[in-house]
């Protein structure tokens, strides 16, 4: 996969981060697949256990080309060294056509004779008539405020730690470690990624937590009509069949109005 260079080895030498400007608590590198070690650092993890706050703190890693990311190393798999991370096994998330691979994944999820609908649109947002035209809501600044939410006291995470994956664009962070969360659903994880940066340009989402088998977006411009939510529900069919399949109401429009309209977060997850 095309990369910009890591700089993650810098960390070697310097866990503190001093070298790259940075200031950074105690954590360690981790190059463990599950056919040994990578040929560098596919992540830097914190040693202790995550808080609010925290996400922000991080922010000033964006610009030597680190991303924050949460990690649930609490859910019974352990932290990624245990994760059978995979990072010589994917492609090149831009190689693929994020429509294409959507209509590949409902053709292989969907009853007979149901068609694939077609992406969905960008949402039409309503704003307050006295609102700023250029104040929408910055994905970044979402992502930190769900970030903090998942990292409170009594949040749906087992045991967090935060985590920087040297990546493009926050999409490419699962492929960048070569995660196989999805591994019984999609083998190349550069087409997640795919459909994560259709997303991130279309309803402005970031990936702001991973499990070994889970997946959590924020949301920063989600469907706010119920037309335009059903039409995302397709797209989260398709990409991530156990979402709608083992819900208490499996059809799409229940989920898109549980799950997707007006939601800052959208929670994935493969069995």
């Amino acid at each position: 996969m095309a990369t910009l260079p890591n700089p993650l080895p810098t960390l070697a030498a310097d866990p503190s981060g001093r070298a790259l400007g940075l200031e950074l608590p105690a954590g360690t590198l981790l190059d463990t697949t599950d056919e040994g070690p990578w040929h560098e650092p596919l992540l830097w993890c914190a040693q202790d256990r995550a808080v609010p706050g925290g996400w922000t703190a991080l922010e000033p890693t964006r610009r030597v080309g680190l991303l924050p990311v949460v990690l649930d190393v609490g859910d019974g798999h352990g932290g990624p060294d245990g994760w059978e991370l995979m990072p010589g096994e994917v492609s090149y998330p831009g190689d693929h056509d994020a429509e294409e691979v959507l209509a590949e994944y409902w053709e292989e999820c969907a009853a007979e004779g149901d068609t694939w609908p077609g992406p969905a649109a960008p949402a039409t947002q309503d704003p307050a008539p006295d609102a700023d035209p250029d104040m929408a809501p910055d994905p970044d600044a979402v992502a930190a405020a769900v970030a903090d939410s998942l990292l409170e006291a009594g949040g749906p995470l087992k045991d967090p730690r935060l985590a920087l994956v040297p990546a493009r664009r926050s999409a490419d962070i699962p492929t960048a470690i070569g995660w196989t969360g999805p591994a019984h659903h999609e083998g190349d994880t550069a087409r997640i990624s795919a459909v994560l940066r259709s997303w991130e340009d279309r309803f402005g989402i970031r990936v702001v937590a991973l499990g070994f088998d889970h997946l959590l977006l924020s949301v920063a411009a989600p469907p706010t009509t119920l037309a335009e939510a059903e039409a995302v529900a397709a797209e989260h069919f398709a990409f991530c069949p156990d979402n709608i399949r083992q819900s208490a109401d499996p059809t799409l429009r229940s989920y898109a109005e549980r799950q997707v309209r007006d939601q800052p977060t959208w929670p994935f997850w493969w069995d």
